[in-house]
């Protein structure tokens, strides 16, 4: 059963080699590997003895005799006969047959049986790992090192700063207002924010007309920008040309933008400086103006309200003919407790002169009608305070209590009208410091620069991480290749 096994794979491997196998090719290790491994699944046996053909012609190849050690475990537990009389091969170089059939190709000349630098080349490059790490690596190269356009880098450092006023103002009012003199967060996010914007671009697309630079067919294709680009690909596109960075300790903008060309790099960036410039300078007149109106509006009703007022009581004077109606009321009260004094020491005397003369005596008689004249005229005082009398020929008539009570009334509004303009004085002052707060400055640290040399593409950079890269897919897939292998 073994010889006949034996008999079966010679003649197996003889019509192999004269269908599948080349002039030399029996003699070149690297195809008879390559022949072998894609009949590994299909006919075990027989790769089997292509690999130990292989091992003769190079001894020291590793991978054969792992390939010879695989299929040994392998044929031992499924094909016990063919694996007795492959074993006796593998103990000797060649089989009687291999010697014969060596002999006559060693007669031949030298170049059929040593295989030429072309045919190792393009072996070579059959494996796995050339198809699969050295092809893209070397055309990642090639558009690095010699495709790819240069690309330059103008920088300009920003800072966004708020008036002093400490120097402007009383120490007492600039602490009231809380001046700092500084920048906060909130003032670089917002320039961060504008140069991002799609207004900013289109603004320079207007002024500079930049996607026509982005977009020149004189660059290469990778990285330059579509010719039919939508305006969300032209921001995403500028986004990565432009870059802006924000130092969160001091505050300090940093703006990066590339270029193909330097004179261009610096040009952008000069451009994005002075409408950035213009647009923190507009967010802080634009508060400003609409604080400081607000309240100067209101200020203003405070003061038509406050002459209002004066108005009023100044008709209120003119209509009564009174100048103080406070004091004309104090000088009747007076005439009236005078009158009453009066009339108390006229009776005192009416009644000292009654003790001594009679009724109808001259003396008597001529007290008594002076008295009544007084009580009439206490009579008279006191209706003019509580009752409506003509006062003047142009007044109408009321009563010196209400015209009391409304001048009172008047007056009082004349006061609060003072203690608005008062109050809305001390907020006019404040909102106009407030205002001079709300007014930010970008000052230039550092001016665009003119670059010199191309920064972008980093090569060895860019070429380091794609080989990282891409041994570490090739090394993931080799493993899982070798796992599935296993397991079948």
């Amino acid at each position: 059963m073994t010889q006949h096994a034996q008999h079966e794979l010679e003649a197996r491997l003889k019509a192999y080699k004269q269908e599948k196998l080349a002039a030399g090719d029996w003699l070149n290790h690297d195809i008879l590997m390559a022949k072998a491994e894609k009949l590994e699944y299909t006919d075990p046996a027989l790769a089997l003895r292509v690999f130990q053909r292989a091992r003769v012609l190079n001894p020291d190849s590793k991978e054969a005799q792992q390939k010879i050690a695989s299929l040994n475990r392998e044929l031992k537990k499924s094909n016990p006969e063919v694996m007795r009389s492959s074993s006796k091969e593998a103990d000797a170089p060649e089989t009687v047959s291999d010697a014969m059939e060596s002999a006559q190709e060693v007669s031949e000349p030298a170049q059929a049986q040593v295989p030429t630098f072309t045919e190792r080349l393009v072996s070579w490059l059959k494996k796995p790992i050339s198809i699969c790490v050295l092809m893209p690596f070397l055309l990642f190269a090639f558009y690095q090192v010699i495709w790819a356009s240069d690309r330059f880098e103008s920088q300009a450092q920003l800072i966004v700063q708020q008036p002093n006023g400490m120097a402007t103002l009383e120490p007492a009012m600039a602490m009231l207002s809380g001046f700092t003199g500084g920048s906060g967060s909130s003032d670089t996010s917002l320039v961060e924010a504008f140069i991002y914007s799609t207004d900013l671009v289109e603004y320079l697309q207007q002024e500079l007309d930049i996607f026509a630079h982005y977009n020149s067919d004189e660059y290469d294709i990778f990285s330059r920008l579509s010719a039919s680009a939508s305006r969300e690909d032209k921001l995403d596109y500028f986004k990565k040309r432009v870059v802006v960075e924000v130092d969160q300790n001091s505050k300090i903008i940093t703006v990066r933008v590339q270029g193909y060309t330097p004179e261009f790099a610096k040009t952008l960036t000069e451009t994005i400086v002075d409408r950035a410039e213009w647009y923190i300078n507009k967010v802080g007149h634009d508060l400003a103006k609409a604080q400081l109106a607000f309240v100067q509006n209101e200020h203003a009703m405070v003061e038509e309200r406050l002459q209002k007022a004066k108005s009023e009581i100044l008709a209120f004077q003119r209509k009564y003919n009174l100048l103080d109606p406070e004091a004309e009321g104090m000088a009747l009260q007076q005439i009236a407790y005078g009158l009453e004094a009066q009339i108390a020491n006229k009776q005192a005397e009416l009644r000292a002169l009654r003790s001594s003369m009679s009724e109808s005596a001259p003396m008597v008689m001529q007290l008594k009608e002076q008295l009544d004249s007084l009580r009439q005229q206490l009579i008279d005082e006191r209706q003019r305070l509580t009752q409506d009398i003509e006062l003047t020929d142009v007044s109408g008539e009321m009563g010196v209590n209400e015209i009391l009570a409304n001048f009172g009334n008047l007056r009082m509004d004349l006061e609060f009208a003072v203690e608005a303009l008062a109050s809305s004085q001390v907020s006019l002052e404040k909102s106009r410091i407030e205002a001079y707060r709300q007014l930010k400055y970008l000052v230039v640290v550092e001016s665009p620069t003119l670059p010199e040399e191309a920064k972008y593409p980093s090569i060895l950079y860019n070429l380091s991480l794609f080989l990282a890269v891409i041994l570490m897919i090739f090394g993931i897939g080799s493993i899982i290749r070798a796992t599935v292998n296993e397991l079948q």
